[in-house]
């Protein structure tokens, strides 16, 4: 913190950052179209030890499409995503169609990243361009209009030059989805990403997200917020360890479904062992 004190007024770092990186134009990497990408699950299951976290869940998130993973604490919504980013070890299937995993972008519940650390915004959304080629690769001419437009993206516009410890949380969820969007992912899972934020930036982010599957990215979103899954999200997967309904929201968002799934989840929770063999 006295570092940035020290320093403020006296230059500026992001302009210094991406003058010390930029080597040359936009490539096509940078500029390319997104391609449709679904997922395919065929008995996916991840245990901790002997207990069972998600068991056999089989289905497929299609193309474009914008789903909610809701259901009950400890019900594996976030243990779902860990295992198709690869953090956890899991049995059964994980396809992705036409994608890799450097095609899929995410931001788990807690983000590591530092606020008291001397970055600026900027900084941490140009993590989002090293993605794919690693953090040692050299920023393109275009990489700070790129940074520019998805901080404007997010209505924090003219931002890159500010501090992190200067940001509001909400305020810094938004230079997390202005990263995501830089990295031009075709499938981006989000592990709730409205906790702790008020309802003006829970809007923006929102926003933001049916922009992108405007664009045609497959988009897997942890929630809590019922209202806000039955306004916005196409579809729907209820979790309580194994699938308890999967489809359109109008049609499996129900009481009936969640009452279901909390019910299932503290039936079996007594008896989730992996069995021995």
């Amino acid at each position: 913190m006295e570092l940035v004190e020290a320093c403020r007024g006296k230059f500026d770092p992001f302009d210094i950052f991406v003058a010390l990186r930029v080597v040359g134009p936009l490539t096509e990497s940078d500029l390319a179209p997104l391609k449709p990408c679904s997922l395919h699950l065929d008995g996916l299951s991840v245990f901790y030890g002997e207990r069972c976290a998600l068991s056999a869940l089989s289905g497929t998130f299609q193309s474009g499409t914008l789903t909610a993973i809701v259901g009950p604490n400890g019900g594996g919504k976030s243990t779902l995503l860990k295992a198709i980013m690869g953090q956890v070890p899991y049995e059964g299937r994980l396809t992705l169609e036409d994608a890799t995993p450097k095609d899929i972008a995410y931001l788990p519940q807690h983000s590591p990243v530092d606020r008291t650390f001397p970055l600026c915004v900027g900084d941490v959304v140009s993590m989002g361009l090293c993605h794919k080629g690693g953090f040692y690769q050299d920023l393109s001419y275009g990489a700070k209009d790129l940074i520019e437009a998805a901080l404007a993206s997010v209505n924090l516009p003219r931002s890159a030059h500010r501090f992190l410890h200067t940001l509001s949380g909400g305020q810094f969820q938004k230079v997390l989805f202005a990263r995501l969007s830089v990295q031009n992912a075709p499938i981006i899972l989000l592990d709730e990403p409205f906790a702790a934020v008020d309802a003006h930036t829970t809007q923006d982010l929102m926003a933001q997200i049916t922009n992108w599957q405007a664009q045609g990215r497959t988009l897997l979103v942890v929630s809590h917020d019922m209202d806000l899954v039955r306004t916005h999200f196409s579809h729907t997967l209820i979790l309580a360890r194994e699938a308890v309904a999967w489809g359109p929201t109008q049609d499996v968002l129900t009481l009936d479904a969640l009452h279901r799934a909390n019910t299932q989840f503290c039936e079996k929770e007594p008896c989730n062992k992996r069995k021995r063999t």
